[in-house]
């Protein structure tokens, strides 16, 4: 994992635990958003707000309906900051 998906996934563990409640250390990229992190359909909402505050892009829908674990969240930021 190089420098700036580190700094990522950092950044999503702050958003996620001020935001939902999640524990930072929870917050792997192989951890599932619903399974593992108890993230339902409301939370993953109230965190995509603020994941698209925090790193300056927009999540549409169909792409949040998509999102099932953390690495999924880290390649959409990647992805949308790429574009």
């Amino acid at each position: 994992m190089n420098r700036r998906i580190k700094n990522m996934l950092e950044k999503i563990k702050e958003v996620m635990a001020e935001a939902i409640n999640v524990d930072p250390a929870d917050v792997v990229p192989e951890a599932r958003l619903a399974e593992d992190l108890d993230i339902d359909s409301l939370a993953a909402v109230e965190l995509s707000l603020e994941l698209e505050q925090e790193f300056d892009i927009r999540i549409e829908d169909e792409e949040l309906a998509e999102l099932k674990t953390v690495q999924d969240i880290l390649d959409l930021i990647e992805k949308k900051q790429n574009n």
